[in-house]
């Protein structure tokens, strides 16, 4: 769903500077649910503006109202104004897990490669 700006007066964010916008409405999620916030593309390639944590996470148990983290990116001011579709909400079911220590994990071909690994082949060398 979109999340719109409920701001009592226009919010101007200067290059470079991060505002804290209220969305005006205050959720309850039930226990094994999260709502995630994430930026709105048409935000992000026509003013440069996003949302610092990406996706932001709001937990069952927060009952506050739902804030948005905006960042102005970009080289000019951008202003908030009462009813702008600022961010977008998904609720997703997630699932608990217990961690279990071990000495070793399972082999992958991958292995330990970091960044920058997934999908690209390696040069195998005989030797």
């Amino acid at each position: 769903m979109d999340i719109c700006a409920a701001v009592e007066a226009d919010v101007h964010i200067r290059p470079g500077e991060t505002a804290l916008i209220p969305a005006g409405i205050i959720i309850e999620l039930p226990p094994g649910y999260e709502a995630q916030i994430r930026p709105r593309s048409g935000l992000a390639l026509k003013h440069s503006v996003g949302i610092l944590n990406s996706p932001g996470t709001i937990d069952s148990d927060y009952r506050g109202e739902v804030k948005i983290i905006l960042t102005n990116f970009g080289k000019t001011d951008f202003v908030v104004r009462k009813g702008d579709r600022i961010a977008q909400m998904i609720v997703a079911r997630y699932e608990r897990v217990r961690w279990n220590e071990v000495p070793d994990v399972a082999a992958t071909e991958r292995g330990a490669g970091g960044f920058g690994h997934t999908g690209v082949k390696a040069e195998r060398f005989n030797g």
